[in-house]
């Protein structure tokens, strides 16, 4: 089919390199590929670490996706940060956060070593002083590299601009912005994070809470550090802000004080596309031939092979997975009001 993928981040670009390597004839369709919420999301590969309470299908979309990941990025030809994830608290209090997640990862069947303040500092030196935590086998990777790869795939079919022609299929993807009819679906939820650059980078990626602020520190080659995690309802445009700023470094430092000295290489803001149930939308809408890719909130990048796996299949008929069918939150369509003026079939007919 000739396929066109309207959005060029992380996810349009892997649904259409997906539905390509199936064997369709697919354009994207991008002013700027890569440039929203992929440009800075911190790629943590953590379905243990996002679980939330009441939320079983996105721990279950995410522990799949996540199993996904080491052979899809060996296919892109990608490094991912194989060194776990630790989970920590900060005081007493951020210690309670951290048993309580312990404890919907036990309900969800998911491994994690609890572990005391003096075990977490021999695994992890950088760290400042911290109440407790747990370990968690997951992962990282650093977004801007799977786009640059999927771009790289994808080659001349990455176009600023929709090409002549109609096309059999397009695919929504535009992120927090979609279009009518659609654009009640998504809203844009603001998310800031601040790039550093330090010798004295954690080799762990690390996630906690300090007096009740959550944080996430993501390291990558040659010493950059990630900080990141305010999640802001707005109604102005995707800019960081002092105030974010702030209690990320302000929480960042608490947990690695060597970060004290880091050079500071950007601040940065991006909206993150959020639905009403903080569940996707992949599949059909009741629109012919549109389909919808979106709304993956915080784990776009966790979602993204999953992701375009479904949405190939659902291109080529199969029924979505009834957790993210667009569907589930659009209004049944009215049905047609019937023409006055058609003749009447005479009986029933037999097709």
């Amino acid at each position: 089919m000739r396929i066109h993928v309207l959005g060029g981040g992380i996810i349009g670009l892997a649904s259409a390199d997906e539905l390509l390597t199936r064997g369709h004839d697919v354009v994207v369709v991008d002013p700027a590929p890569g440039s929203g919420a992929s440009a800075v999301a911190a790629g943590m590969l953590s379905p243990g670490g996002e679980a939330w309470h009441g939320e079983p299908d996105g721990h279950r979309l995410g522990a799949a996706s996540a199993r996904l990941w080491p052979s899809y990025a060996a296919r892109l030809g990608v490094p991912l940060h194989e060194d776990g994830v630790l989970l920590v608290g900060h005081d007493a209090g951020d210690r309670q956060l951290v048993l309580r997640q312990a404890e919907l990862l036990q309900s969800l069947d998911v491994e994690a070593e609890p572990l005391g303040g003096g075990d977490l500092r021999r695994l992890e030196p950088s760290l400042g002083r911290v109440a407790g935590g747990i370990r968690l086998q997951e992962r990282a990777v650093d977004p801007r590299s799977v786009v640059a790869a999927l771009l790289l795939r994808l080659g001349a079919r990455v176009r600023r601009s929709a090409p002549r022609g109609e096309a059999d299929v397009v695919v929504v993807a535009t992120g927090s912005t979609l279009p009518e009819p659609w654009s009640s679906l998504v809203r844009g939820v603001r998310g800031e994070v601040v790039r550093l650059r330090t010798d004295d980078a954690p080799r762990h990626v690390v996630r906690g809470w300090v007096a009740g602020e959550p944080v996430y520190l993501v390291p990558r080659p040659g010493g950059e550090v990630v900080v990141g995690a305010t999640v802001e309802e707005h109604d102005d445009g995707p800019r960081p802000t002092a105030g974010g700023v702030l209690r990320l470094l302000r929480a960042a430092r608490v947990l690695v004080p060597a970060l004290d000295r880091a050079e500071v290489l950007a601040c940065e803001a991006r909206d993150r596309p959020a639905t009403r149930d903080h569940l996707p939308l992949v599949g059909p809408t009741h629109h012919p031939w549109t389909f919808l890719a979106a709304g993956h909130f915080r784990h776009g990048v966790l979602l993204a092979p999953l992701t375009a796996r479904l949405l190939a299949d659902a291109v080529e008929g199969a029924d979505p997975d009834p957790a993210v069918d667009p569907r589930r939150l659009l209004p049944e369509p009215v049905p047609a009001a019937p023409d006055p003026s058609a003749p009447d079939p005479g009986g029933p007919q037999c097709t």
